[in-house]
């Protein structure tokens, strides 16, 4: 099955314009709808099961979208893409800088969020950046310095990129460069920093809380939107279900062929 994807230009607006998916999926020469998809797929699926992704679906972004940056340890990205499933963030990068420690999933630790969340693979953060600011982001890294912004103080309901950094270094100097502001955590005890993966916790969940405040909910899905992405899921839960989606689209092309 080949999927294709639209990139949104320009600034969008605080409610979030950017989506990845057309409601399009190939199955060689034949395309099927999502409402199609389903309709040839859910009758296979356990009722408990298709509910659930109506119920992800509904609490699920692109608003806000995360960024690891030169991290270390895998399991720090496994654990940090965890976080964004369970609170609801689509969209993570991850921007390697080392061609030679590409990222490979720690199903142990992740709990197998990978196969939920859309994950683009980056070798700069000038070329991930770009693509971000492209579809209306802004980019706000974490880092302590004289011009950072608490966390607290930022209004979430706009589309943002969260980015943290290597587990040592931090945020590297062309990251910075790039980025839109800076944010932090507010400390209160004898440490200054927090394990980057549990950082990246309180970040997602700070920004999905604000949102939730602004905006009545995190989710903000339109009504096609969630069908396409519940389409999407149904997809992912298992090979059989693209198989079975094969032979529906099978079916479709020898009854137009009439």
């Amino acid at each position: 099955m080949e999927r294709r994807s639209i990139l949104s230009d320009g600034e969008g607006d605080c409610r979030g314009s950017w989506f990845p998916y057309e409601d399009r999926f190939n199955f060689g020469e034949v395309h099927l709808s999502s409402r199609e998809v389903l309709e040839a797929v859910s009758p296979h699926m356990m009722e408990e099961r298709i509910d659930r992704f109506k119920r992800v679906v509904e609490n699920r972004s692109f608003s806000v979208c995360l960024v690891v940056e030169g991290l270390a340890d895998f399991g720090n990205i496994s654990a940090t893409f965890r976080s964004a499933d369970a609170l609801g963030i689509q969209s993570v990068h991850v921007v390697s800088c080392d061609s030679s420690k590409r990222y490979n999933g720690n199903r142990h630790v992740s709990m197998g969020a990978e196969k939920w969340l859309d994950i683009e693979f980056w070798d700069t953060p000038k070329e991930c950046f770009e693509v971000l600011k492209s579809r209306g982001y802004r980019i706000a890294t974490t880092h302590l310095g004289m011009d950072t912004v608490s966390i607290y103080d930022m209004d979430w309901s706009c589309p943002t990129a969260i980015v943290v950094g290597n587990e040592g270094k931090g945020i590297s100097d062309e990251a910075l460069e790039l980025s839109d502001l800076c944010c932090s955590i507010p400390m209160n005890g004898m440490v200054d920093s927090f394990n980057v993966s549990v950082a990246a916790g309180i970040l997602m969940h700070h920004a999905v809380s604000d949102r939730i405040t602004r905006l009545g909910s995190h989710g903000d899905l339109s009504e096609s939107e969630k069908e396409i992405l519940t389409a999407e899921f149904s997809l992912r839960h298992s090979r059989s279900s693209i198989s079975i989606a094969y032979e529906f689209a099978k079916r479709k092309r020898h009854s137009a062929s009439f």
